[in-house]
């Protein structure tokens, strides 16, 4: 993916807010990608932050056929689906910083100490519950491996020790990411 657009994909997700938030259209227009640019992708994740602070993160990591349209889906549903905040409002759009993540595709791993911290991103599935952490968590958040996997298993809903336990599927995964600037 080249430089130039992945410049082009922060003002993307910052227009489709914006024209949402005005009850405009959102879905078509705008600096929106090229038929060369809009290719598929094998994940993407929208995060939105005020003040360094989480304000919502939406993600896939399923393949999509189109970046634009996936782009667009994501921001807003960043903005108004993440059910650990209210609907994001026109009064708190100035604030917000925004970045995006795509993913490669996940990756089955079995030796855990392959892992790298900071490079590799991390899926856990056990029976019905799964938990993500893009790439960047640990470092932002200072943690070791062992660390990293404990809060793993408690974002799936699983007790911190079951990452030591038969039964446990891990995938990894590394990211490119695409961010207004923080002036």
């Amino acid at each position: 993916m080249d430089s130039t657009m992945l410049t082009k994909l922060p003002g993307l997700a910052r227009w489709t807010l914006e024209q949402w938030l005005a009850g405009e259209d959102w879905e078509i227009g705008g600096p929106g990608l090229t038929a060369d640019e809009d290719l598929p992708i094998d994940g993407l994740f929208v995060t939105l932050r005020i003040n360094r602070r989480l304000r919502g993160c939406i993600g896939t990591v399923e393949r999509q056929p189109s970046l634009d349209r996936t782009l667009r889906d994501l921001t807003l549903s960043a903005a108004i689906n993440d059910p650990r905040f209210p609907p994001l409002t026109a009064d708190e759009l100035p604030g917000v910083h925004i970045s995006l993540s795509i993913l490669t595709p996940p990756e089955l791993i079995e030796d855990l100490s392959a892992v790298e911290i900071g490079k590799h991103g991390l899926i856990i599935e056990r029976g019905s519950q799964r938990g993500l952490f893009l790439p960047e968590v640990a470092t932002e958040w200072g943690w070791d491996l062992e660390e990293y996997l404990a809060e793993l298993c408690q974002k799936a809903g699983l007790p911190r020790e079951t990452w030591r336990q038969p039964g446990c599927t891990f995938y990894t995964f590394e990211s490119i990411k695409a961010a207004e600037s923080e002036d």
